[in-house]
């Protein structure tokens, strides 16, 4: 299983790579503030390129990362994930892997929700069929968690990487967000990934 760390650049790879495909494969500074966006990051943290760098290697060893090496006229070297060829994920398996990798364990409606920006699912359903398939396969990728008291649907975390905290428990007890504060969040985050285009475009120019 990958640590805690190669988990959210596993999922900060994935996330842009579907949200903001015009600047991926990410330099190692973009992907290293990827890692550390203050929204749509459970928990927030504070990485370092190099922290990054040792945990692309380790992507390597389990065939989930490559290194786009620079191209002619370009001195920038960058990372891609592979994990959808590694493990046959299809669109929507990745959209659901690359959310429980950024932000811990889930509802699928939560899942539905927060997929907007990643793939677009029919509904709660379809979401729910691809979980199943996750959990159902010989090595399974994720895993339904036992109601906790207080909650009103079954969480679902991923079998990739370890968690920061328990998948149960207070952190997952919390009532969910209103929609104006989710409203903030994804203000927030495209705000955040603009500063990582910029980033990506500087890089391009050095």
């Amino acid at each position: 299983m990958l640590d805690i760390i190669d988990g959210r650049v596993l999922g900060a790879l994935i996330e842009k790579q579907l949200t903001t495909p015009d600047i991926y494969p990410l330099s190692l500074n973009a992907l290293t503030m990827a890692c550390n966006q203050s929204t749509a990051r459970d928990p927030v943290m504070s990485l370092s390129g190099g922290d990054v760098e040792e945990s692309i290697a380790r992507l390597k060893e389990h065939k989930l990362a490559r290194v786009v090496h620079p191209s002619h006229g370009r001195s920038v070297t960058k990372f891609r994930q592979v994990s959808d060829e590694s493990l046959g994920l299809e669109p929507g398996e990745l959209a659901v892997i690359g959310l429980l990798l950024l932000r811990g364990a889930q509802t699928s409606g939560e899942l539905r929700t927060r997929a907007e920006r990643l793939h677009a699912f029919a509904g709660v359903a379809e979401v729910d069929g691809v979980l199943a398939g996750l959990a159902g396969r010989p090595e399974p990728l994720a895993e339904r968690l036992e109601r906790a008291p207080g909650q009103k649907e079954a969480r679902w975390r991923q079998l990739l990487a370890d968690e920061a905290s328990p998948a149960t428990g207070a952190a997952t007890t919390a009532p969910s967000r209103g929609s104006a504060l989710a409203a903030l969040e994804e203000r927030v985050d495209e705000l955040e990934s603009r500063v990582v285009r910029l980033e990506a475009a500087l890089a391009e120019l050095l």
